[in-house]
């Protein structure tokens, strides 16, 4: 079941990636569970958003993937116990260095972002 359930969530996270870097406002929305709010550190300023928001932000700025940028975004780490996990990324694109800390939750069988915090290194 742990096999399992760590392929669907690299799955789910690859989707995720393919989401931001792209501009894919679809793919983002069925990431994350319809409750999810966005906390972030942004160059030391604050960012909360609802899911909407967020992906209505990704829709309507130029993609990482359409001004030629390079896919390095990655999966540090992910810590699954029964129906919930973390799993900290690695996501630099367009000039920032971001580490997101994602939680996430198998609802009726499918795993989903329930909340997303991160934060911006120089």
């Amino acid at each position: 079941m742990f096999k399992e359930n760590r392929e669907d969530i690299e799955q789910l996270i690859l989707n995720y990636f393919e989401g931001i870097f792209e501009g894919d406002g679809e793919k983002l929305e069925k990431c994350f569970h319809e409750n999810t709010f966005l906390y972030g550190d942004i160059k030391g300023e604050d960012y909360l958003k609802s899911k909407s928001a967020y992906i209505e932000g990704v829709m309507n700025r130029q993609s990482p993937k359409s001004l030629g940028e390079e896919c390095r975004m990655g999966i540090i780490g992910i810590d699954i116990l029964g129906k919930v996990a973390m799993v900290k990324l690695h996501v630099p694109f367009s000039g920032y260095n971001y580490y997101d800390y994602l939680s996430l939750a198998k609802i009726a069988g499918e795993w989903k972002i329930v909340n997303k915090v991160f934060t911006h290194i120089d």
